[in-house]
């Protein structure tokens, strides 16, 4: 995003620009540590499409043996654990560590409009996506003409 600085007078301009003051501010504020994680908690983003719906979990560096996806009650639980290096002799030493390590668990309420026997679920690149297909059965909308 381009700044447009409208003020002629160089006495009055910012010495620097906006955007690399305010993300200095907020790279000061993250937290970090010298030691990972015990709890992960992956971004999701879900999407609805003409098919249904899919739902998208970020998870870096974690296999797919790793993961878990159960129905019960309603909910979709997608859970797992995403493993920090191992503290051997030879592993590294953090010195900052920003990003989650550890097991995670999310759950997400479905619709009933969602045919729960026809989900499916794919890691690829580190992008966890869940195919939540409609119910073709069940009938969410339907015009009653009067007669």
């Amino acid at each position: 995003m381009a700044i447009l600085l409208y003020n002629n007078r160089p006495a009055l301009r910012p010495s620097r620009a906006f955007n690399s003051v305010l993300n200095e501010m907020l790279r000061d504020t993250l937290p970090t540590t010298n030691q990972p994680s015990k709890v992960f908690n992956p971004a999701a983003d879900v999407l609805e499409l003409e098919q249904g719906f899919e739902l998208q979990l970020a998870l870096p560096g974690v296999a797919k043996e790793e993961v878990k996806i159960d129905f019960q009650e309603g909910q979709l639980v997608i859970s797992g654990e995403r493993k920090a290096p191992e503290a051997a002799e030879n592993a590294p030493k953090f010195h900052r560590a920003e990003t989650g390590y550890g097991t995670f668990s999310r759950s997400f309420r479905l619709p009933d409009t969602v045919d729960v026997t026809a989900i499916e679920a794919e890691l690829t690149n580190g992008i966890l996506r869940v195919s939540l297909p409609f119910d073709s059965k069940k009938v969410t909308k339907h015009h009653i003409e009067v007669r």
